[in-house]
């Protein structure tokens, strides 16, 4: 087990905002050892990280300090904490490129996307744009342009991260920033987050505004935090929806907050085991871990009974040549395509080349049978609080495993995309809220092997989901 250290990154958010308001710790130190972790050499903050913005984090620091410092009422509880962005999201003034040299010369954006907006009118403090898969078009986390982020485990093997979100998660795993912001559109905040043994939260996508994030296909995209404990998550969350960070702060460690206000008891929650493509070939390693986990729910009083849900095993003839992704994406990369396209990685860009096949009548037969599915996912869910399954099939590879791109000779790549992409973009089809826990304790992520488990549940279920997660995750983290 790695010992724990004594930075105040490793607190919990309820810890740390006491720490910010008791004047026990300050704003400009949580930057400052962030910036420095970014920094060093020996580290991966310059592959995590894009850009950083130096200059205005400590600005902005100092002056949540000040006014900490001279009782300014209206600082929220959350002042001061930083938070890594993907280069989705627009920040005023900065240029949003989506991991792609495609975009340079984009002008900057004139506003803050909302939910980035709604994190900062809360106080919390943007240290700078991670790194991603370009275009979020892939769900292992490779960037040839920027280079590619490393796992935090066994990372002398150099492994992938997980896409696409792979920046915000190394960024977390690292302690480079307390929270990420990240997307998900079939997984890509919580393969990196599983990749990484931290808690990755793909909500219910039209709770969080989709305004100034670049898209990549608006029907399942969706954006969420990742970080390392569900209540992190959950705040996170909360504050992207709009809500007070004054409510917030109580549902996180107000008078009543705690495991006896989520109402979970343990022995009453009936959890649904999907068996229908979810538990196909995995990796025995994560098989194993899945299996222990599923045991020590078990023996905590957690009821599992496997269910199906057939209407899963039509996914791949339903969205045959891409589907809903390569169809919607192509849409919106028509004309970069035309115009820059030999900029693009090539792996994306022949995926997004597929959805030239997609039609407008194959979207809406796609479309369509998403309906089905999701009524069918809502029926078969009665009687269950969530649904469980292994986040990832696989182990992250090395990055070394990956041969050169050729031209219809890319299988390793492809064939370990579509694995990793499983598990979780059925949740994106079935419009879902899902969270992945990690299978042991944040101090022994580097070395435990990166097995996430799912928690998946019908649209609009966050707030129950997430108190879910939060019961079961000493759970999960005692596996390893």
């Amino acid at each position: 087990m790695t010992e724990k250290s004594n930075s105040d990154l490793d607190l919990s958010l309820a810890e740390l905002c006491q720490k910010l308001e008791q004047g026990e710790t300050s704003s400009s130190e949580l930057v400052a050892e962030c910036l420095g972790r970014i920094d060093d050499p020996a580290g991966e903050g310059r592959r995590s990280f894009l850009s950083v913005a130096t200059d205005r984090a400590m600005a902005e620091a100092e002056a949540v300090d000040q006014q900490r410092a001279e009782g300014h009422g209206h600082l929220g509880p959350f002042a001061g904490i930083p938070i890594a962005v993907k280069d989705l999201f627009d920040i005023a003034g900065e240029t949003t490129t989506a991991g792609s040299t495609v975009l340079a010369d984009r002008p900057p954006a004139s506003a803050d996307a909302p939910c980035v907006a709604r994190l900062r009118q809360a106080g919390m403090i943007v240290l700078g744009r991670t790194n991603m898969t370009e275009f979020a078009y892939s769900g292992l986390g490779i960037n040839p342009h920027f280079d590619t982020p490393r796992s935090i485990w066994k990372r002398e093997d150099e492994r992938i991260p997980g896409g696409s979100s792979s920046g915000s998660a190394v960024a977390v795993a690292d302690r480079q920033a307390f929270v990420g912001l990240g997307t998900d559109t079939g997984g890509s905040c919580r393969i990196p987050a599983a990749f990484s043994n931290i808690v990755g939260y793909k909500p219910t996508s039209r709770l969080i505004p989709l305004e100034g994030v670049s898209p990549l296909a608006p029907s399942l995209d969706s954006v969420g935090p990742i970080a390392d404990s569900v209540a992190t998550c959950s705040a996170v969350h909360k504050l992207m929806t709009g809500e007070k960070a004054s409510d917030v702060q109580t549902a996180l460690y107000g008078p009543e907050a705690g495991p006896e206000a989520m109402s979970v008891d343990l022995p009453e929650v009936r959890l649904a085991l999907l068996n229908t493509i979810a538990l196909d070939g995995l990796d025995p390693v994560v098989e194993e871990q899945f299996e222990r986990a599923l045991n020590a729910l078990r023996l905590a009083g957690v009821q599992i009974a496997e269910r199906e849900l057939p209407m899963l095993n039509d996914l791949g003839s339903v969205n045959r040549n891409g589907g809903l992704a390569a169809g919607e994406a192509y849409r919106w990369h028509r004309d970069l395509l035309r115009d820059g396209g030999a900029q693009y990685d090539p792996r994306v860009r022949t995926r997004i080349e597929a959805g030239v096949d997609v039609h407008d009548s194959d979207l809406s037969e796609i479309l369509a049978f998403r309906q089905q599915l999701v009524s069918s996912f809502a029926t078969t869910s009665k009687g269950f609080d969530a649904w469980v399954l292994p986040t990832v099939a696989i182990l992250p590879p090395r990055i070394s495993d990956f041969p050169p791109f050729s031209d219809g000779a890319d299988d390793f790549y492809r064939n370990a995309n579509i694995t990793a992409l499983r598990n979780t973009s059925i949740g994106n089809m079935l419009d879902s809220c899902a969270i992945s826990l990690p299978l042991c304790e944040s101090t022994d992520r580097a070395e435990a092997p990166p097995v996430g488990l799912m928690l998946m549940a019908p649209g609009l279920s966050d707030e129950k989901l997430l108190s879910l997660a939060a019961a079961l995750e000493p759970v999960c983290r005692s596996v390893a």
